[in-house]
């Protein structure tokens, strides 16, 4: 098995240098691909579908494994010629709780090397950008709203000194602001609210299970809707995320669709894996177990 290993040589904390220092150990096993900039890693996984590797492994957070998603979508039957592995290095690594990977380096690595191969749904969303439709694969979350602004938000300076923290500042700033209202289109029904949150797996931020009913496999997306937020809404989560790890259900309300649209009356911020990506309207849709990964 041929493996390529993309990851950011600029990487900074702990388990940056810990991987720095475990590279030397393994370089014979596979061929490492650093990235140079923003985005790069999206052109290195491309071009390693295209030098016929058959594990591309994204080594960071949730935002490199998107980039390396997208990389191997680029590539005409990309998900069909290379699989995708994750050895979880950044600051959150949801996807990687999401496969029950191990969040240890050694023990990851090994899951790469001996674990088994599973078919998962491919999770694509549609819209315009700069006069044109984009289209993007993402692993495991979107958000519209609160969460997106957030990101939009977020000081890269204070993430790098604390952290997950730096989302938290963002958030208290996107909650100062005005929450405009986004309506979902699914299976014929409309459901408005100021935050939307659109799931392939279970998790969001880590270990809080807001979408209790979503399979990597079974084709269809959860939403998770919240008709209004602001910072006592946003208490009176507190406890059951705290406690249960996950949301008061009289808070949400919900949809599972396989296709659906986002919209709204002004100008929107969506992400997707954490990372910002635009602005509403966005048609999700999900490609049955198309995307192999390697789980233990």
């Amino acid at each position: 098995m041929r493996i390529c290993v993309i990851f950011n040589p600029a990487a900074r904390g702990n388990k940056a240098r810990h991987f720095s220092r475990w590279l030397d150990g393994v370089a014979a096993e596979c061929t490492l691909k650093p990235t140079t900039g923003p985005n790069d890693a999206r052109q290195l996984a491309a071009e390693a579908v295209r030098e016929n590797f058959d594990l591309v492994v994204a080594a960071g957070g949730d935002g490199t494994v998107n980039e390396v998603l997208n990389g191997i979508g680029d590539v005409p039957d990309g998900f069909g010629r290379a699989r995708l592995g994750v050895l979880p290095l950044g600051t959150v690594n949801v996807f990687a709780r999401e496969l029950n990977l191990p969040l240890r380096l050694e023990a990851a690595w090994e899951v790469l090397r001996r674990g088994r191969e599973l078919n998962i749904d491919l999770p694509v969303v549609e819209f315009s950008a700069n006069g044109k439709t984009e289209r993007r694969y993402f692993a495991q979350l979107a958000g519209a709203g609160l969460d997106a602004r957030a990101v939009e938000m977020v000081s890269w300076q204070l993430k790098k000194k604390t952290g997950p923290l730096a989302y938290v500042v963002a958030g208290f700033q996107a909650l100062a602001e005005r929450q405009p209202k986004i309506t979902v289109h699914a299976d014929g029904r409309e459901i408005s609210g100021e935050l939307v949150l659109v799931g392939n797996g279970k998790f969001y931020g880590g270990t809080v299970a807001v979408f209790p009913a979503a399979d990597l496999g079974n084709g269809v997306l959860e939403v998770c809707v919240f008709p209004r937020v602001n910072l006592w809404r946003l208490l009176r989560c507190v406890p059951g995320l705290l406690v249960a790890k996950k949301l008061p259900e009289n808070l949400v309300r919900r949809v599972g669709a396989a296709r659906l649209e986002l919209t709204s009356e002004t100008p929107v911020a969506f992400e997707l894996d954490g990372e910002w990506i635009g602005r509403l309207p966005a048609v999700f849709s999900v490609e049955p177990k198309k995307l192999r990964v390697v789980v233990p």
